[in-house]
């Protein structure tokens, strides 16, 4: 069997699927008409969602920090490469120990793959060791859809001002094998160490891989 037909195979069993930018996206499917809403470049689109305690975080309130938003699927292979090799938790202490805020938002709709309740969320992050500031549960898919996101993990940067900044991969290892985190380019480390140090982002959009968000 060829590795394009195993590929395939695979992307179809998982879900998963890469974004890409033109008139086509995932699998071949044509793009939605929300994946552009949220623009690097422009002011980050502003929400309120619930989070695992039953409480509600604006990003609003987070004005004057820098602010990362992870969509992720604990069910996914690929989220499960960088959370399975302690990658995902790593960049979460170190950047929230430098007052960063981490949001970690799931968006699959209920009876889908990486669906869950509040108990089972903060249950992930504590038997994961994650470190995010808190997870939002966006079970109908209005922040998801207002910010584009595709796959998971799909990751996006706001700086202080509230402007995004990098939206894409975490790194440029698009793939399953927890090898390939050792030596990966990752992107939004790279983005947060320019916008700390006032540069502009070099890599500011990317293509995110993962499996696809499970909206409703």
């Amino acid at each position: 069997m060829s590795d394009s037909v195993s590929r395939r195979r695979f992307l179809a069993h998982t879900g998963a699927a890469v974004l890409v930018t033109g008139a086509s996206a995932t699998l071949g499917r044509p793009r939605p008409s929300w994946a552009a809403a949220a623009k690097v470049g422009e002011p980050a689109p502003g929400f309120t969602s619930t989070a695992t305690s039953g409480s509600p975080v604006s990003l609003g309130s987070y004005k004057g920090k820098i602010v990362i938003l992870e969509w992720t699927n604990h069910d996914c292979p690929y989220v499960r490469k960088h959370y399975e090799t302690g990658n995902m938790q790593s960049l979460q202490r170190e950047v929230t120990g430098q007052g960063v805020v981490w949001l970690t938002l799931i968006s699959s709709s209920p009876g889908t793959q990486g669906h869950v309740t509040p108990a089972q969320a903060d249950e992930l992050t504590s038997t994961r060791k994650a470190a995010p500031t808190a997870v939002l549960l966006d079970e109908k898919g209005v922040v998801g859809r207002m910010y584009g996101a595709t796959n998971t993990p799909h990751m996006y940067v706001v700086d202080k001002t509230g402007l995004l900044v990098y939206a894409g991969a975490i790194d440029d290892r698009p793939t399953t094998r927890r090898a390939d985190v050792q030596g990966a380019n990752n992107y939004v480390r790279a983005a947060l160490e320019a916008v700390v140090a006032g540069q502009p982002v070099k890599t500011p959009v990317t293509r995110a891989y993962g499996c696809t968000v499970k909206y409703s």
